[in-house]
């Protein structure tokens, strides 16, 4: 199941930065806004590569963003391959390293693994690399597809990470 999230603060990590790319992973933090708020994760027929509840999220990060002066971009990933941020290919990375020489930062939405993918990516830039989500647990949930198309997390349990 997918990682569940808390928000954390990036508008004070970004002091003194003009423009931020927003790096999202689509699945687990997607997952976690989706449950958050109570909506259907994914509708198929209305949006099939995104999730409505996460693209919200983010809209408002960035008018959050704005409102400090910040510009900001998202790095989006539309494609199923590349949802999961911490397997992009070498040819994802390297784009990500080519939008992020744009940008004084470079927030990520996801988890540690994510967040390390991106700090590899963006190393020889001098983007400032933040995280925006922080993990809290996994979830343990029921999958369900209700009609007309929608894909929900039902019952779902925050189930914390042991730590070795």
């Amino acid at each position: 199941m997918p990682i569940h999230f808390e928000d954390l603060d990036v508008v004070s990590e970004l002091d003194g930065a003009r423009s931020v790319l927003i790096v999202p992973c689509n699945l687990c933090p997607a997952a976690t806004v989706a449950v958050r708020e109570q909506r259907p994760f994914m509708q198929l027929f209305r949006s099939l590569f995104t999730s409505a509840p996460f693209e919200q999220y983010i809209k408002a990060l960035q008018s959050r963003l704005a409102e400090k002066g910040v510009k900001t971009q998202v790095f989006r990933s539309r494609l199923y391959h590349q949802w999961f941020l911490c397997m992009w290919t070498a040819g994802r990375r390297k784009k990500l390293q080519r939008s992020a020489k744009q940008h004084d930062a470079v927030v990520v939405l996801g988890c540690d693994s994510a967040t390390e993918t991106v700090h590899d990516a963006v190393k020889s830039t001098d983007c400032k690399v933040i995280e925006g989500m922080g993990v809290t647990g996994i979830m343990n949930a029921q999958l369900r597809f209700q009609l007309p198309g929608n894909i929900t997390f039902e019952s779902c349990k925050i189930v914390p990470i042991s730590r070795h």
